[in-house]
């Protein structure tokens, strides 16, 4: 995490805009000259939505005066500001962003109190609450401040926050967190979305309060009653999908159902009994199955990926129980800077699949246990399942039991327990892989799968049938 008070931290201040030319001079102004907490620089990340009333002129001029700070981009057509938001997370720089109107509703002077928190280290993401108690608030529309409550109360029941002000414009994150959040919504939408995707994403979030001098229709407000709806049926929707990293950084929300929360808790319960106090978890992405995994004399998290590695040393920062570190299966150095044979428990789901060497990747694992240590691998099983997911997912191979004994006993292991896992996804994979070969499996897919969960686990007790997975126990 940057210093914030380091020269270099920087933040971005993300504006969408849209018909505002009576207000935009006086807004950037303000922007430009509001305090920043010490050492925080700023740049100004402005998305014109293809505006019709000459503000895109006007912004033409605001950003030659300030080339320096202020960075413009245009829409060729009218989005919505969903999506000019998205584009001004894309142009972003800084460590920190801010997501500012271009009105006057909100004041930037109070950027320090909503950045505190994230500055501070407490925080992944900040809301500014205009309903949260204050010294001053201007008198509303009471209508308008009961649909946004409204709103507010139905987006707690479905994310289990208790935020007071879920439709607040002054939201401010980690930009590590912010830029790996998809967003989908083009318009209004986005703040129902971007809360139910922190929610999933497990952020650490506060509020703080804020003044709010809100506009009337007549003034420029742009926000109806339509949206309103639009923005329950986000919050429904959303609560559905488990769509809360973004796949530019690599994730694939279909890797081994790794987004179905009750599927990684059951992967991970089959497993625990195996586990010793000192375990390595190899191919963490972004925590999925660490969260369950017990955290005993100590945890030690890997990755490849530097954004997955980044938003783990987040997540884990302050926790003594919990290290961080990356580890490449094919990179010798990786193992030799984690040590030998300190490990009692290594584990491996849905990884050594990925690996072109599986058998020199077995043998660098052994090397991390001390003696006695086992290894807990799960690979997908059966080669006649090898369909167009597993080449979406740059799977090199699935496993028959033989191969996978074969390949631990030759690299030094002795196997000590074999089992399938996930039976009754076996119909569904070969269906939509090897005969519809469909390369992504719906998002709804996944979420019902996931919900039929605690149907699924005493079922596959009581048949004991062939699995989607093979899990393997090795001793070394």
């Amino acid at each position: 995490m940057p210093d914030p008070g380091h020269s270099e931290s920087l933040l971005s201040i993300l504006i969408p805009v849209y018909n505002e030319r009576a207000y935009l001079r006086r807004c950037i102004e303000k922007v430009l000259a509001a305090p920043l907490p010490d050492g925080l620089q700023r740049e100004l990340v402005m998305v014109d939505d293809a505006s019709t009333d000459g503000t895109t002129d006007l912004m033409r001029q605001i950003a030659e005066k300030h080339s320096g700070v202020i960075r413009a981009f245009y829409q060729e057509k009218n989005q919505g500001k969903g999506a000019a938001i998205r584009r001004a997370i894309q142009e972003m720089k800084g460590q920190y962003a801010i997501f500012q109107d271009a009105d006057l509703e909100y004041d930037p002077d109070e950027y320090g109190v909503v950045l505190e928190p994230l500055l501070r280290g407490h925080a992944d993401v900040v809301y500014g609450s205009r309903f949260a108690a204050s010294p001053m608030r201007k008198v509303l529309n009471y209508h308008h401040q009961l649909g946004n409550q409204l709103l507010t109360h139905a987006s707690n029941f479905f994310t289990g926050l208790n935020l007071t002000d879920m439709e607040t414009c002054y939201k401010a994150f980690r930009a590590d967190i912010l830029k790996t959040i998809p967003i989908r919504s083009n318009r209004f939408g986005l703040e129902p979305e971007i809360t139910a995707k922190i929610a999933k994403r497990g952020c650490t979030v506060y509020e703080v309060p804020i003044s709010y001098h809100g506009r009337s229709y007549a003034e420029g407000k742009k926000i109806g009653w339509k949206d309103g709806v639009s923005a329950f049926h986000k919050i429904v929707k959303f609560w559905l999908l488990d769509d809360c990293i973004d796949e530019r950084y690599g994730h694939e929300v279909l890797d081994s159902l790794a987004d179905a929360r009750r599927f990684s808790r059951w992967m991970v319960s089959v497993i625990e009994p195996c586990l010793g106090d000192r375990i390595l978890e190899v191919g963490s992405g972004i925590g999925n199955i660490t969260r369950f995994l017990p955290k005993k004399e100590h945890l030690t998290v890997t990755d490849i990926d530097p954004v997955y590695l980044e938003l783990l040393n987040n997540v884990y920062a302050d926790n003594d129980l919990v290290d961080v570190k990356k580890l490449d299966l094919s990179a010798d150095d990786d193992f030799a800077a984690l040590g030998e044979a300190k490990y009692d428990s290594v584990v491996c789901l849905n990884v050594l699949e990925h690996i072109e060497d599986d058998l020199a990747a077995l043998k660098r694992m052994k090397t991390l246990l001390a003696p006695g240590g086992k290894l807990i691998l799960l690979v997908p099983q059966y080669r006649a399942l090898y369909g167009s997911y597993d080449k979406h997912l740059d799977h090199f191979r699935r496993y028959d039991k033989q191969d996978a004994v074969a390949r631990l006993t030759e690299a030094g292991f002795a196997v000590r327990q074999t089992r399938s896992f996930n039976t009754l996804a076996i119909l569904g994979w070969w269906f939509n892989s090897c005969v519809l070969k469909r390369e992504t499996m719906g998002k709804y897919q996944i979420k019902l799968f996931d919900m039929l969960v605690p149907l699924l686990k005493p079922a596959e007790s009581l048949l004991p049938l062939p699995g989607l997975s093979l899990i393997c126990v090795a001793e070394a």
